[in-house]
């Protein structure tokens, strides 16, 4: 069902349909990368899960900083620490990211788009006084977790 268009209001729908028919995707790859999991994934389930059991206390996918539309996958308000958890392939992991081959150069613009976006919300809240740690999907939840309770626990007041 289309959705009418609202004056005044952008059609998202139509604008990320005319996004995708802009790429010639191959059969079968727009069904999956829609269902791609882009929050509550698995590894970072992980870290939340041994974060709550070192006693952290924490919220999720919100906004470290509200005039900033990006979301933290963990946010620490009290201690000003935002956590991420990237995953390999979207951000562009040097030990395990990979290019496609289909649509190369789309997907080359796409990704570094990504990095870009990063390295700028990293400014923006380093900017704005908050810690921001990374975290590699690749990287063992329990290690990740302590650095994480690290980083926090040396914020606290």
């Amino acid at each position: 069902m289309v959705q009418p268009s609202v004056p005044g209001r952008s059609n998202r729908r139509a604008a990320k349909h005319a996004r995708a028919d802009a790429v010639t995707a191959a059969p079968g790859s727009s069904e999956r990368m829609s269902r791609q999991a882009t929050r509550n994934t698995a590894p970072e389930m992980e870290v939340r899960r041994h974060l709550h059991a070192a006693g952290l206390r924490y919220r999720v996918h919100t906004r470290p900083l509200p005039p900033l539309r990006r979301t933290a996958d963990i946010v620490f308000r009290g201690a000003r620490v935002a956590v991420f958890v990237d995953g390999c392939f979207w951000h562009s992991c040097p030990e395990h990211g990979t290019a496609p081959v289909t649509n190369g150069e789309w997907w080359a613009a796409k990704l570094s788009r990504n990095v870009e976006r990063d390295v700028d919300t990293d400014h923006q809240l380093t900017d704005a006084g908050w810690l921001v740690v990374r975290v590699w999907e690749h990287e063992d939840p329990v290690v990740a977790a302590e650095r994480v309770a690290r980083a926090v626990r040396s914020r606290q007041i």
